[in-house]
């Protein structure tokens, strides 16, 4: 894709975010009568995430060579998800501290979403046992990324070990990974339309929730936008540039379509085939670290969860008057950093996972249900941040030397 055509869409896919939100003021039966348009775009993403994450990180992988590289690579990775995961739920922390949007807020309205009930039970364990699917085939079906990783990282690993055999089997996803990549274009190519339907039909089935964002729950929204806009434009910049030297602000305009996609899909995992050609087409990230480490930061870092799932655990024991001491505070930040790790890259996925946050300070569940009715813009604000923070990790790692010197 040129880069003027490039740009020719993300420009429209901005007017279609605007036309969706007006629209789903506005015009609301129209736009529900439509929405299917960008269900069938949401869809196109998906369909390609599965062969994507596979043929992508297996790739990664092999081109890496030495197998003692993949250690060093995948440490330093976990490394800048673990630092920049902290930063985030530590700015949280603070926010939530200094402007106290609970206190005073009513708790009338508590309940606890149904999808936060199905959740129950689990553990931060089951995260951990879920690494290793006993059927990779079904993990593939129900699109558990995460196990799709682990094997991908470990089948990748093996076949730079066995030589000229692996070889036709490293060469058969190199390809697949092209054919992917431009199967991505043409999807892209319909972007601007899918925005404008998904936008227009999520806003017309929230608009009696508009008012919550002013309201009631103003200053918690507040709180967790300002948290996570410090994070995506100075803490993130600063890395950004220190680490790999690039021009933050071209940076990030090329990761226009990426973004834009992350705030309309609200899912990581949705938006990473547009992230990965942002990544490697505009930016011109080198290939081998976006296929490592974007696929992995789809799934495991999520900055803006991990910030939202702290600002809205002391937003909650504010609403019931429940003091929490610096101890409880620390045990927040350590949870709400391991939480988001296992936060699938898909819609709501943070308010899930924010179950083991309550649950580690004896917060109640119900008090979610306060926080449900804006939740669907605030996931779309903390998935854009989780993209970006990335994008921003797939330029730092690519001028480690494990590719700088190869």
């Amino acid at each position: 894709m040129t880069g003027k055509t490039g740009n020719l869409i993300l420009i429209g896919m901005l007017i279609g975010t605007v036309l969706g939100v007006v629209g789903g003021i506005y015009a609301g039966d129209l736009f529900m009568n439509i929405k299917f348009i960008g269900t069938l775009f949401l869809n196109a993403l998906k369909m390609i995430i599965v062969p994507l994450v596979v043929a992508s990180m297996i790739v990664g992988v092999t081109s890496l060579g030495d197998v003692s590289k993949l250690g060093k690579t995948t440490g330093k990775t976990l490394l800048y998800y673990l630092i920049t995961t902290s930063f985030s739920v530590l700015i949280g922390l603070i926010l939530v501290n200094i402007l106290q949007p609970g206190v005073g807020v009513d708790s009338i309205g508590e309940f606890i979403p149904d999808i936060v009930a199905d959740s129950q039970g689990k553990s931060l364990l089951d995260v951990i046992l879920g690494l290793i699917p006993p059927n990779i085939i079904d993990a593939a079906a129900k699109g558990k990324v995460l196990p799709l990783i682990v094997f991908s990282l470990l089948f990748g690993a093996v076949l730079t070990t066995i030589g000229e055999k692996g070889r036709p089997v490293i060469q058969f996803f190199e390809s697949l990974n092209v054919a992917i990549m431009k199967l991505v274009n043409w999807i892209i190519y319909f972007a601007p339309l899918g925005v404008m339907a998904l936008i227009g039909g999520i806003v017309a089935e929230n608009r009696e929730s508009l008012g919550e964002l002013l309201s009631s729950l103003g200053l918690y929204s507040l709180t967790v936008i300002l948290g996570l806009l410090i994070h995506a434009v100075i803490i993130l910049p600063i890395m950004l540039k220190m680490f790999s030297g690039r021009k933050p602000m071209q940076y990030f305009l090329n990761m226009g379509q990426a973004l834009t996609t992350a705030f309309t899909t609200a899912s990581s995992s949705a938006t990473l085939p547009i992230t990965m050609e942002c990544i490697e087409e505009k930016n011109n990230v080198d290939k081998r670290a976006a296929s490592f480490v974007l696929p992995l930061g789809a799934t495991i870092n999520m900055d803006g969860t991990a910030l939202y799932e702290a600002v809205a655990a002391l937003f909650i024991a504010q609403i019931y008057g429940i003091d929490l001491s610096a101890s409880d505070q620390i045990i927040i930040f350590l949870t709400a950093t391991l939480a988001s790790i296992g936060a699938a890259g898909i819609p709501h996925a943070g308010t899930v996972t924010m179950v083991f946050v309550l649950d580690a300070v004896g917060l109640p569940l119900e008090g979610i249900g306060l926080i449900w009715a804006i939740d669907w813009f605030l996931d779309r604000c903390r998935t854009t941040v989780n993209v970006w923070g990335d994008s921003v990790g797939a330029a730092i790692i690519a001028e480690t030397k494990e590719f700088s010197n190869k």
